[in-house]
């Protein structure tokens, strides 16, 4: 993937429609796709999400987590949307993860959904991870779900920048990493944790980034994101 613009999916943190369709406009030709989530959705609907996306490439952040039967239903219901990417909670364990995956597989070759495992979210560190009796540390948490995610079909997993090389050795070249709390050197990090610059999470190995504000409350969204691109291609990647 030599432009480093498709590697981005802008995250439209927004619950009001038109803020993200306006949000979405300024982002100009720069953004390899955008990020709806759980909050839009839950705002707008199918059909507000096919208004805002548009004929971007969409990833649809819904995080699904159930049991098996209800969540291969959202996967099947959700891929009418024809998202290019559909999040799955790893944690829901390999039964839920096996029937999404052959839900996927129904769908037609040419709009099927990818699925993409969440691991740790990048708003936890170890603490929180023990607060809900989860075995730590991070890494080792997100090192397991991967496993799980790649064995029951799934296409990647959603990972900090701070688990990708290790991920990415574990899991090969084949697996889709969507690399989510990545702040430029010039952003703050906020209500993030884990956190690195664009250019160090794909120097370790990350295909996808997801950014959010520090694009969209930018005064400039397109120039930012051109900002971002440019030291992307600044940085040597192996």
């Amino acid at each position: 993937m030599n432009d480093p613009a498709a590697r981005i999916f802008v995250a439209i943190d927004r619950m009001d429609l038109g803020q993200a369709r306006a949000d979405i406009a300024r982002l100009g030709p720069h953004a390899g796709g955008i990020k709806l989530g759980l909050e839009f959705f839950v705002a707008n609907g199918p059909g507000g999400v096919r208004e805002a996306a548009g004929n971007r490439p969409l990833f649809l952040d819904l995080k699904l987590h159930d049991i098996p039967n209800t969540v291969a239903g959202g996967v099947r219901a959700a891929g009418r949307l024809a998202p290019r990417f559909l999040t799955i909670h790893a944690g829901g364990g390999e039964a839920m993860l096996r029937a999404v995956a052959e839900a996927a597989r129904e769908m037609p070759a040419e709009r099927r959904t990818k699925l993409l495992g969440i691991t740790v979210l990048t708003s936890l560190d170890d603490p929180d991870l023990a607060a809900v009796g989860q075995r730590g540390p991070v890494a080792d948490q997100a090192k397991r779900l991967a496993t799980l995610a790649q064995q029951a079909g799934l296409d990647g997993i959603v990972c900090s920048p701070h688990e990708v090389a290790a991920l990415r050795a574990q899991c090969g070249s084949g697996f889709v990493l969507m690399v989510p709390g990545i702040r430029p050197a010039w952003s703050a990090a906020q209500d993030q944790k884990r956190v690195l610059t664009p250019a160090a999470a794909i120097a370790r190995g990350a295909d996808y980034l997801v950014i959010g504000r520090p694009i969209t409350t930018s005064a400039d969204p397109a120039q930012a994101l051109v900002r971002i691109v440019d030291e992307i291609r600044a940085e040597p990647v192996s």
